[in-house]
């Protein structure tokens, strides 16, 4: 890669990264799904004017919203909110990467490699050393919620293959449109008028700027930068990439928030990006469905 391709992939993972704890600062005064709502309408607006929808099914840009928005967004918001550190919230969403794996070989008749069949086996350990540290229920249900979102990006990357689009910047503007009113509805419906009547009080800078972040640097940067890397290198150079997201996530935590992992944290750590390095790897197939399938076509993209 060129030099200024790394610092742009650095800087990407680093911004992806960094993005957990703000979004914890701005979920200490406001309702996480209106949070959520709230990033997505300003991710759409005023930009889906401006840019132009890509060439892809309307249903597609639906399904997208949907999930990157509301299943996925939402309950990494819900999960952060409950107690889980952001610095694990960064980390668990990484399992996508192995959700990913197993819809490949479910729906694409794609390889799994000896490497694959470790990482998904250290993955599991690591995950169960989280639970051994979660310190009460409500944190184990933000665990839960973590790890169903993770599902839903792994689903999101089917959508993204199927829908073979190549604007990954205008789709993702496009789709944002879809996820505002049903998070609103879902807002009302959990916690009736009392978020949106306190919204104004409880907007101070620090949501201001985490609001700001997470649209323009998290989502608007990021994904054009991280589609400008996918399209001048293979998937297999870039996704290795992603590894440093939660690195940056644990690292940022400390400073913004300081909140330190404990004991079983750093094992499960070690243990889960252990797993994603061997996983990210390529071996000879042990679990063949088709030959014929194309794994690059599955990409891991960024929060």
């Amino acid at each position: 890669m060129h030099r200024k391709h790394i610092i742009l992939a650095i800087l990407v993972t680093a911004i992806w990264g960094v993005n957990f704890p703000i979004t914890k600062l701005g979920l200490a005064r406001i309702d996480p799904l209106l949070l959520t709502a709230i990033r997505f309408a300003f991710t759409a607006f005023p930009l889906v004017f401006f840019v132009k929808r890509p060439q892809v099914a309307m249903h597609w840009l639906v399904a997208y919203g949907l999930i990157f928005g509301v299943a996925m967004w939402a309950l990494i918001n819900l999960g952060i909110s409950m107690g889980v550190p952001p610095g694990s919230a960064a980390l668990l969403i990484q399992f996508s990467a192995f959700f990913t794996l197993g819809w490949g070989v479910l729906l694409f008749g794609e390889s799994l490699t000896r490497q694959q069949l470790i990482g998904v086996f250290l993955a599991a350990t690591g995950l169960v050393c989280i639970l051994m540290e979660s310190p009460g229920k409500s944190t184990t249900i933000g665990l839960i919620l973590l790890m169903i979102s993770a599902v839903a990006w792994s689903v999101g990357n089917i959508i993204i293959k199927l829908s073979e689009v190549k604007e990954i910047f205008a789709f993702v503007v496009w789709a944002s449109i879809f996820s505002p009113i049903p998070l609103l509805m879902l807002t009302w419906w959990w916690h009736g008028t009392t978020p949106f009547s306190t919204l104004l009080s409880g907007i101070r800078i620090v949501e201001v700027f985490s609001l700001a972040f997470q649209v323009y640097a998290a989502t608007h940067f990021c994904y054009w930068g991280w589609n400008l890397l996918l399209r001048e290198y293979p998937v297999s150079r870039v996704a290795p990439w992603s590894l440093l997201i939660p690195v940056f996530g644990m690292i940022s935590s400390v400073f913004i928030l300081h909140q330190t992992p404990g004991a079983w944290g750093w094992v499960s750590i070690s243990t889960i990006l252990l797993a994603l390095i061997i996983g990210m790897n390529k071996g000879k197939a042990v679990v063949v469905k088709n030959k014929c399938a194309n794994r690059d076509g599955i990409n891991q993209l960024g929060s």
